[in-house]
């Protein structure tokens, strides 16, 4: 979570493989040419992180395990994508060749397994690193031995499993730090996914103002761009345990004026208009509400930003699924209906 700071596609050629095994039978897709990235971006569509999850320092620490049923859910209520954040650093050695646990890959292909037989594309991330957003020098040998791993690990997966270099650049990953290792990791899953789709953010927290910054190789056409979204701050993050301060600004409303609906249209202008001029499609990864703000203002504010990233041709995943910024409630195993209507529109709802 970060604070802040069309084309016509033409056909991509496809062949699909019919494939069993590990108790899952999906469907491969292929996708070759040029649009490939825009084709994938438009079936990311409405999504879902699945967060607190695989990016906790242990599955179930931060109150969620992921199961089956949910990614039944998910499908279900109309979503066509989920975003599956994850810990890789906190399950691999630490000293080269930095093998990652065996147990924790096979968790990882239960959890992608899950999202493709339900007809989910999906996303996996790289998640919070701190070690390499602390001490970037020391841990990007490791950053990129690990993206070896995950790319030869998933290299005859379909196209609809997507790799997310980084998650929210900061501290010591630099601009200048990200660019640059950002080619080293493309490269790196170049050499066993030559035509994956791949995800990439700009530094300083994927914030939309650093995609000024962002450099990426102009003959690499396969890369979807990620931003966050979460203004106003003081209201998204209202009582968020996490940020010092928060506290006073309990109680923030957001209600749809017109000032502030234009803070969010000129926010998202920004990314929508980057993305034309640089034939580049465009993700929204995150945005959400926290659980502490009052529920119509949460529900006016994510109908708000999801209408407009879609007016602007952006797919884009809601922050998260069932922890403190949900929209279901895994305790009482039901959706919290006015975040839902917010997301998907009532009338498109199969739940």
């Amino acid at each position: 979570m970060f604070r802040r700071g069309a084309l016509l596609a033409t056909v991509a050629l496809f062949s699909t493989l019919t494939v069993a095994g590990a108790g899952c039978s999906w469907v491969r897709t292929r996708l070759t040419g040029s649009q490939a990235a825009f084709d994938q971006n438009k079936r990311l569509g409405r999504g879902l992180n699945l967060g607190n999850a695989l990016e906790a320092p242990r599955e179930g620490q931060w109150g969620v395990i992921l199961r089956a049923e949910y990614f039944r859910l998910i499908k279900e209520a109309g979503f066509g994508s989920v975003r599956i954040p994850i810990r890789w650093s906190a399950r691999a050695a630490q000293r080269a060749p930095y093998t990652i646990n065996p147990p924790f890959f096979e968790r990882v292909d239960w959890a992608v397994d899950q999202a493709l037989s339900n007809g989910l594309t999906v996303v996996i991330n790289m998640h919070h690193y701190e070690e390499l957003m602390q001490r970037p020098k020391e841990h990007e040998g490791r950053f990129l031995a690990l993206w070896a791993q995950i790319a030869e690990h998933y290299k005859d997966y379909p196209a609809d499993l997507l790799f997310e270099l980084l998650n929210e650049p900061n501290g010591g990953m630099t601009v200048s730090a990200w660019n640059r290792l950002l080619l080293e990791a493309i490269r790196t899953v170049r050499e066993t996914n030559p035509r994956r789709v791949i995800v990439v953010g700009p530094a300083n927290w994927n914030g939309i103002i650093s995609l000024a910054s962002l450099e990426l190789p102009p003959d690499d056409r396969n890369i979807i761009v990620t931003v966050h979204y979460y203004e106003p701050f003081r209201f998204t993050h209202q009582g968020a345990e996490w940020v010092s301060g928060s506290g006073p600004w309990l109680g923030t409303t957001w209600d749809g004026t017109s000032s502030q609906e234009l803070e969010v249209s000129s926010d998202l202008d920004l990314a929508a208009n980057w993305g034309k001029n640089n034939n580049r499609p465009i993700f929204l990864g995150e945005f959400g509400a926290y659980g502490k703000a009052d529920m119509d203002s949460r529900a006016c504010w994510t109908a708000f930003v999801a209408r407009q990233a879609e007016e602007r041709g952006m797919s884009w995943a809601y922050w998260e699924f069932c922890a403190g910024f949900g929209v279901y409630d895994k305790g009482l195993k039901r959706w919290n209906i006015e975040l839902l209507n917010a997301l998907i529109p009532q009338e498109e709802q199969q739940v």
